[in-house]
């Protein structure tokens, strides 16, 4: 109860003296550790709310929830149409930790699949049409109860607007119809923020999911030598990266590359990479021989990345299914379909074992980190952000360097063991659905019978474990 009570007066000096306008110089902003309260966690957030909303109905301020949209300074790094690139911002008085989130969103990679994109998702292409605001949710949210550790943060939303997986540095030109300068608007965020207060962080967690998670693997070294260069090296750089970690493996039925989807990722990203004059760590272009589309695939590029990486990533990728040409549209799949989607599960597996961080469900989704229901998902009895809170702990002391043995209680390394979709009973769209993963599981066609039967196990003890989770 006292460490309750020391948190509410520290939440009570640091609001008041936002209220007065004055600036808090504590040293870092303090992640909510729920230690002491873990047995009524909902009721201590629901205190905390209240008290921090009653500060406010007393003032003349209220507190700033939403991410402001600042177009960059330097308006000839732009988006794929040649309008100006941005991001959004939410800052944090007196906070030393910093978020900054890439959005993600496919890529196109000839101007064919450009030409149609920019017909069908002209947001992802262009800021003409951004609003001047934005609510973050998730990772992003400014609620407490919704982001507990990284709540009070100061918080960046960089859409994605050139279609090049976070990597291109061409402007558009006479002769190039489009721009693809993702690796540029990323090295221009970072230089605007030195301006606003980066310059004097603790912690800068550069997080990106789905394309923006490959974006994170891409980038999150050339970002901690631009600060460097700036003469900044007391800032920790860390990466989150969610549904990114794309294989390239063989697809279950090969596709043409005349649409985005249907062609491999690897045929994809070899066109791409020079369609887009892409951008790659140096270390991963030397360790591949110059051959850079392997540096998008993150068990290859993640073993040349020197700052600390966590790894976030469904085992039953939605994204992956789809390039892979595995389509789940609620039919009923075959027998050869559900061996694929077993076998997907199972190397990606192999892929993270040398991951020192990372939480992998064995869901059937894409993309958690800035969905509201992201403290809802557990992996052996673990939620999302405490295995995150984990990782933090571990690197707190450490600077950039490895993370150090996890505390008890405190994993690093979680990863489901059960082999199909949705056994593990967190997860989504399950819970969204309100169908138990056994019903779920044959809703497409799952034969508990020839599954066991594969296995060597009686039905009911596959039921049992499908049930279970196990």
């Amino acid at each position: 109860m006292r460490r309750v009570l020391l948190l509410l007066l520290l939440l009570v000096s640091v609001e008041g003296g936002r209220v007065r306008g004055q600036h808090t110089h504590t040293p870092e902003s303090f992640p909510l550790d729920f230690t002491a309260v873990e047995g009524n966690v909902e009721g201590f957030m629901a205190q905390v709310k209240s008290l921090a909303q009653s500060l406010y109905l007393c003032s003349s301020q209220r507190l700033e929830h939403q991410m402001k949209l600042q177009i960059l300074k330097n308006t000839s790094v732009t988006c794929n149409d040649g309008s100006p690139a941005g991001y959004y911002i939410k800052e944090s008085r007196g906070s030393r930790r910093w978020l900054v989130f890439l959005e993600g969103g496919w890529y196109c990679f000839s101007k064919h699949t450009c030409d149609s994109r920019y017909e069908s998702m002209r947001r992802l292409m262009s800021s003409s049409n951004w609003p001047p605001t934005r609510t973050g949710t998730g990772i992003l949210s400014p609620q407490p109860e919704e982001n507990p550790h990284w709540w009070n943060a100061n918080t960046v939303f960089v859409p994605y607007c050139s279609s090049d997986v976070w990597s291109g540095s061409t402007p558009k030109t006479d002769q190039n119809d489009y721009a693809f300068m993702g690796s540029l608007i990323i090295q221009e965020v970072i230089q605007e923020l030195l301006t606003k207060g980066l310059d004097g962080a603790k912690v800068l967690l550069l997080a990106g999911s789905s394309a923006g998670g490959t974006g994170v693997l891409l980038n999150l070294d050339r970002v901690c030598a631009r600060l460097q260069a700036e003469g900044v090296f007391s800032v920790q750089v860390r990466g989150l990266v969610d549904s990114g970690w794309f294989l390239d493996h063989q697809q279950f039925s090969r596709g043409d590359c005349r649409h985005t989807l249907s062609c491999a990722p690897t045929d994809a990203i070899r066109r791409g990479v020079r369609y887009w004059h892409s951008v790659v760590p140096e270390r991963c272009s030397r360790a591949h021989d110059g051959q850079d589309w392997n540096c998008f695939f993150g068990y290859k590029v993640q073993p040349t990345i020197q700052s600390p990486v966590f790894v976030v990533q469904w085992l039953f990728d939605e994204a992956q299914l789809a390039v892979d040409n595995i389509h789940l549209t609620g039919q009923r799949l075959q027998e050869s379909q559900w061996r694929y989607i077993q076998n997907l599960a199972t190397t990606l597996r192999n892929t993270l074992a040398n991951v020192t961080a990372m939480f992998a469900p064995a869901c059937l989704s894409h993309e958690i980190i800035t969905r509201s229901y992201w403290t809802d998902v557990h992996v052996k009895g673990t939620s999302l952000p405490r295995a995150l809170q984990c990782w933090d702990r571990s690197l707190r002391h450490h600077g950039n360097s490895s993370a150090q043995a996890p505390h008890r209680g405190c994993p690093l390394q979680l990863i489901d063991s059960c082999p199909w979709p949705h056994c593990n009973p967190s997860c989504p769209s399950v819970r969204e659905q309100q169908m138990s993963a056994v019903q779920f599981l044959t809703k497409l066609g799952f034969d508990i019978q020839r599954m066991a039967q594969q296995q060597g196990i009686e039905p009911n003890t596959l039921l049992g474990m499908l049930n279970n989770g196990s």
